[in-house]
């Protein structure tokens, strides 16, 4: 059976079990990370060389990025389908949008979480939560234009694309109140919210 290392409260976590519940994939996880500790530790430093959370092991594999994960595991168990299409170019833009949020939204949504969960009141950089913020017009408005065109980031179907991002947009809209419209991105996270697994373990108490 699958095993997943790794605390269900991390975003890079939230990806690999949201995508299990799509599929229907048993697993069985272990706490590891933040309050857990164990990621320091020689035994998973020799899984995981980074530290970082989810690190996974399968059928003899053991493998670390989340992304990289997702892929895995769309191929093992989603082939053909429209998760993880066999069409290299809705491949390809499904992957695009995956490395979209590790290179431009992560880095925005970041200093918002840290900043307005993680860190007491009165340490906050209040200047750097502003100056994040104000950056997420840009960044979500980009996805805003993608989904005036298509039902989701990919096309006209649910794929992986979706789940990285799709993570975040939970944290930006949950954080963030003065926000301006962007209606298409509005419609898109409304159609994740229609989606069990992503209600389970995604749109859970911000810690």
């Amino acid at each position: 059976m699958l095993k997943i290392l790794g605390r269900k409260t991390s975003s890079n976590v939230m990806e690999v079990l949201w995508l299990c519940g799509e599929l229907g994939i048993e697993y069985d996880r272990e706490d590891v990370g933040g309050p857990f500790g164990r990621n320091d530790e020689p035994e998973y430093l020799e899984k995981n060389p980074n530290g970082l959370v989810p690190t996974i092991e399968d059928d003899g594999l053991t493998l670390w990025e989340s992304n990289s994960i997702l892929r895995y595991l769309a191929a093992k168990h989603a082939a053909g389908g429209t998760i993880w299409p066999d069409d290299l170019q809705a491949r390809a833009a499904a992957d695009k949008w995956m490395d979209w949020q590790l290179s431009v939204v992560a880095s925005q949504i970041t200093p918002i979480f840290w900043g307005l969960v993680r860190t007491p009141e009165a340490e906050r950089d209040m200047a750097a939560i502003e100056a994040a913020i104000k950056r997420g017009h840009t960044v979500w408005g980009i996805l805003d234009k993608q989904l005036a065109r298509t039902d989701f980031v990919a096309g006209g179907d649910f794929t992986l694309g979706d789940m990285p991002v799709g993570v975040h947009a939970f944290r930006w809209f949950s954080l963030v109140d003065d926000r301006p419209a962007m209606p298409h991105l509005e419609a898109w996270y409304a159609r994740l919210q229609d989606r069990p697994a992503y209600r389970e373990h995604c749109m859970n108490p911000l810690v």
